[in-house]
């Protein structure tokens, strides 16, 4: 007695089908590494923010990063593509149109939630430095940034590593749901696919794969990346 499906991977695996999965992959790949890199510098830039004395500019990173924390990122992602445009000129909605909008949306999105959680991974290992060497920079005449850029955050990030891994493979899992405002991602195009072949479990089943691929890649990097940190210390 059959199951009543006949599993046909090579039809999603072959011709036009194969060539969307890879562009779908390349555009993942190229939204991911940009977000990170954006994620990155903002997080850091934040981490800076919230450690200096001044408790209005402390406030308003607290409430960026609550926000960003507490509103799910599908909300995020929808508020940027079908509200903020809502708010702009109509020209500078016709420039952001003529440069492929979903994808600058989805940047902006991904990228902002991602540096809120990125920032308090680095905050916490701040926090996690003893105070003497706070005043141990001091001493030695660095002003507040060359103690952040000398003694401090080359610490933290040792100390922050596996969370910023954690972060980093959240963000890409995130990736995913940037199709939902247009973009020609992985998940986007296995679902188009699906629509053209009714093959669901091909589609789906060969995006899994890549999906885990990609995953433990980002986890082998990262473990090699710990073990470096780890010998230096």
């Amino acid at each position: 007695m059959g199951l009543g499906y006949d599993l046909q991977f090579g039809m999603v695996l072959t011709g036009r089908y194969l060539e969307q999965l890879q562009n779908g992959l390349v555009t993942t790949l190229q939204l991911f590494a940009i977000c990170w890199v954006v994620a990155f510098a903002l997080a850091v830039v934040l981490t800076l923010i919230r450690a200096t004395p001044f408790r209005p500019v402390q406030a308003l990173v607290e409430g960026y990063v609550e926000y960003h924390r507490n509103v799910p990122l599908l909300v995020q992602l929808f508020v940027w593509y079908f509200g903020v445009p809502n708010l702009l000129p109509r020209s500078w909605n016709m420039a952001i149109n003529s440069y492929n909008a979903e994808m600058a949306f989805a940047v902006i999105a991904l990228s902002l939630f991602s540096a809120a959680y990125m920032s308090e991974d680095f905050r916490s290992g701040l926090r996690s430095i003893p105070n003497a060497q706070r005043e141990a920079s001091r001493a030695m005449g660095f002003t507040f940034i060359e103690s952040m850029r000398w003694v401090l955050l080359p610490q933290a990030w040792r100390i922050c590593l596996p969370g910023l891994l954690n972060q980093t493979l959240q963000l890409f899992k995130a990736t995913s749901l940037a199709g939902v405002i247009g973009v020609a991602e992985l998940t986007y195009m296995a679902r188009d696919i699906e629509d053209k072949t009714f093959r669901v479990f091909e589609a789906f089943g060969v995006v899994t794969v890549i999906y885990l691929a990609v995953s433990f890649t980002i986890m082998g990097a990262g473990a090699v990346l710990a073990q470096r940190y780890r010998l230096r210390t």
